[in-house]
């Protein structure tokens, strides 16, 4: 239940603040054009709380978080004083339109930057992505990409950590080929692998990137000796003890050592198990009753135990942080990057070489809210910054009910030199709402069948 509530306040904190971004975009070019702005509301449906300015433009905090909007005066749908004539949004050139409709997108486009530069400012915790083990007769195997090396290039982008990546990898996805550079530790000099690609098979909500291709990341080991007991937890009251070494659990042995056993666990919430340890030299089984806990939609077991593991050597642990003014391009850079990549993933959804079942909904998203959020105010400023971005390149799709609809309209407008007619709009404006209705709908679908399956 906490963890629910947590994802939930996570995602409508997030929710809120880029919706609040993106309509003030809206909010602020029509302004500076000249638009009276009748109402800003962040959410719909009964007002929680709204005041009006002196100006006349209601502000409204409305009760259902799941966007927003900007009303402004429009001959087309309300009745007109003569003296504001010149103040509705019909009234202004296509180019001012143009303005007011695009400035909602880029100011998330803009956010994002903003959220980058003090999360680079701040400076972010991370790991080199330094390879474990490679998976013999693996598409990395028969490149020959060797184990305990760094990768520090991936089809032309630098790499600092295992993010950098995934995202890189994610970006060639319908690739023959890839090309990875990686140096041995300690060296200076990087060598150059190709990754024949062509019969990559990858589902991103089975597995990562890394394990499609048969790259398990360095981690450092773990023993199967317990480190810590959590005080009232299942552990604590079966009588488990800081140092018990576990042997087996149900009279079967771990063949994967901790690993194992902490896959095996979650398999029994409320379920009562028999676990072998050792300890003083002596072996004995204990009896525990793992706890109901949710996690990530789905009712695990819960034992409350941490093992024993080693350090990560200094050398693998980096800060990703910039000074105030390169900050600032590291800032554009990483955000012109993500909207590439966007894009680039849009299209490939068209063409078939990314399935529509990796769409994501709300729910996944006030999952990631609530998992960045738990890490730390420099990982959700992270995660706020992607979002953005994908907000605003959602609004700007060609379809008549966002944002990127209403511009195609406008270069109709202004290549033919005069409006779409209102019949066409209207019947676009439906087309669009069933596109988008049949979007969400396969978003949530893939949604539950992650949380369920």
């Amino acid at each position: 239940m906490f963890e629910f509530l947590w994802n939930t306040a996570s995602f409508v904190i997030a929710l809120g603040i880029l919706v609040t971004v993106h309509e003030y975009g809206h909010f602020w070019v029509a302004r500076k054009n000249g638009v009276k702005v009748e109402r800003f509301s962040v959410g719909f449906g009964k007002a929680l709380w709204r005041k009006t300015a002196a100006d006349g433009t209601e502000y409204v905090v409305a009760m259902i978080p799941l966007g927003g909007y900007v009303k402004m005066l429009d001959e087309r749908v309300d009745d007109v004083p003569a003296q504001d004539k010149d103040k509705t949004f019909n009234a202004k050139s296509v180019y001012q339109r143009i303005a007011i409709i695009a400035a909602g997108p880029f100011a998330n486009f803009a956010f994002a930057i903003f959220a980058f530069y003090l999360m680079f400012l701040i400076g972010v915790p991370s790991i080199k992505p330094i390879i474990g083990d490679i998976e013999p007769g693996s598409i990395a195997g028969l490149a020959q990409l060797p184990s305990h090396a760094e990768i520090v290039e991936v089809a032309g982008k630098q790499t600092q950590n295992w993010q950098d990546v995934n995202l890189a990898l994610v970006g060639e996805i319908g690739s023959t080929s890839i090309t990875l550079k990686a140096k041995d530790n300690g060296s200076q000099y990087a060598k150059s692998y190709t990754l024949a690609t062509k019969d990559w098979q990858f589902s991103p909500e089975k597995q990562s990137s890394l394990t499609s291709l048969g790259i398990t990341p360095y981690r450092p080991k773990v023993y199967n000796e317990l480190a810590q007991i959590g005080k009232e937890s299942p552990a604590e009251k079966a009588g488990l003890q800081v140092g018990d070494t576990i042997i087996a659990l149900n009279a079967e042995p771990l063949d994967d050592g901790w690993l194992d056993f902490s896959q095996k666990i979650r398999q029994y919430p409320n379920q009562t198990v028999d676990i072998t340890i050792e300890r003083a030299g002596r072996s004995q089984v204990v009896a525990v009753t793992p706890k109901s806990v949710e996690q990530q939609g789905k009712t695990i077991g819960y034992l409350g135990v941490s093992p024993k593991s080693d350090q990560w050597p200094a050398a693998y642990q980096i800060e990703i942080s910039y000074g105030f003014f390169a900050a600032i391009g590291e800032s554009i850079h990483r955000t012109w990057n993500l909207v590439t990549l966007s894009f680039d993933m849009i299209g490939k959804l068209i063409t078939g070489d990314v399935s529509v079942k990796n769409l994501s909904g709300p729910i996944a998203i006030a999952q990631g809210a609530g998992d960045s959020a738990g890490y730390g105010f420099v990982y959700f400023l992270g995660f706020l910054a992607l979002i953005s971005i994908n907000l605003g390149i959602i609004n700007l799709l060609p379809l008549p009910i966002l944002d990127g609809g209403h511009l195609l309209y406008y270069l109709i407008e202004l290549l033919t030199g005069k409006p779409v007619p209102e019949h066409i709009q209207e019947a676009g404006f439906k087309f669009g709402a069933l596109a988008l209705l049949l979007l969400m709908g396969i978003a949530l679908f893939n949604d539950f069948s992650r949380v369920l399956g």
